[in-house]
């Protein structure tokens, strides 16, 4: 349907399932990011995956808030299933039987950073909306987009870490960051 032929209705429609969707993602990000920062709690590099996680949570918390004042009501099996897909990704083979396997480590932190990827992708279609709507504070999604862009660089660096740790090789990014 040509966009000029849907209605505010239909549009109001289409945000609620988006955001439901964005909702489960992130029920489904704080479950993993939690998981690895436990996981990777007595390492270097732990204090900066428990800052992630805290604010992966926090960022749930603000999609929340903008879905009450979009008065978008939460699916919850969405968020339910979210949170199982993230149970289900711990249980995958590791290379290892008993042992925490470094490729874990690279897995969840590559997972981690397209969740994070798509939450900013959702604070800038959020951005786009707040152009029109009051019940969006435009400084707020442009905090949050700031922080999820944050947030990607530091998976990124922690990411080839653990890449390097896993395989093998430099610590310097391909691309020279």
């Amino acid at each position: 349907m040509p966009a000029a032929m849907t209605s505010a209705a239909d549009h109001d429609n289409l945000l609620g399932i988006y955001l439901n969707d964005h909702l489960a993602g992130a029920a489904a990000g704080v479950e993993l990011s939690r998981r690895l920062a436990g996981a990777e709690r007595g390492e270097p590099h732990g204090p900066a995956l428990r800052a992630l996680a805290r604010e992966i949570e926090e960022d749930r918390s603000a999609l929340l808030e903008m879905m009450r004042a979009l008065d978008v009501s939460v699916q919850s099996y969405k968020t339910w299933l979210g949170w199982v897909a993230a149970k289900a990704g711990s249980l995958k083979p590791n290379g290892r039987l008993l042992a925490r396997s470094p490729l874990s480590r690279v897995v969840e932190l590559e997972m981690m950073r397209l969740g994070v990827e798509g939450k900013a992708a959702c604070w800038r279609t959020l951005r786009i909306r707040a152009e029109h709507d009051a019940r969006l504070d435009n400084s707020r999604l442009d905090k949050l987009i700031l922080r999820a862009n944050d947030q990607v660089e530091r998976l990124e660096q922690l990411r080839v870490l653990a890449a390097a740790d896993a395989f093998g090789g430099s610590t310097a990014p391909v691309d020279g960051r």
